[in-house]
């Protein structure tokens, strides 16, 4: 099991991307979070398989349909959190 942290920048606020990366985290299996910022990017951290994740990662950087992802901005992180969801959180 791994855990990576996304900072997703771009259009990609007011155009369902915080839901859809629930939708698509919970259809593959991952774990995790993910919650606006007040700079106008999202934050994730999701937690999987490696396959899975980098799934994910590939994933994020098409995003929803009315998004326009820039960057994804990813780093494997050490967590001691074992997630048992993913959830979308409030913004920071």
């Amino acid at each position: 099991m791994v855990t990576y942290h996304l900072i997703i920048s771009g259009k990609v606020q007011g155009v369902w991307y915080r839901d859809w990366t629930v939708e698509q985290a919970l259809d593959i299996g991952l774990k995790g979070w993910v919650r606006n910022l007040k700079n106008g990017n999202v934050e994730a951290v999701i937690q999987g398989e490696i396959e899975i994740v980098e799934l994910m990662l590939e994933k994020c950087h098409t995003g929803s349909k009315l998004s326009n992802v820039k960057d994804v901005e990813s780093q494997r992180i050490e967590s001691d959190d074992i997630f048992t969801d993913f959830e979308k959180r409030k913004t920071v």
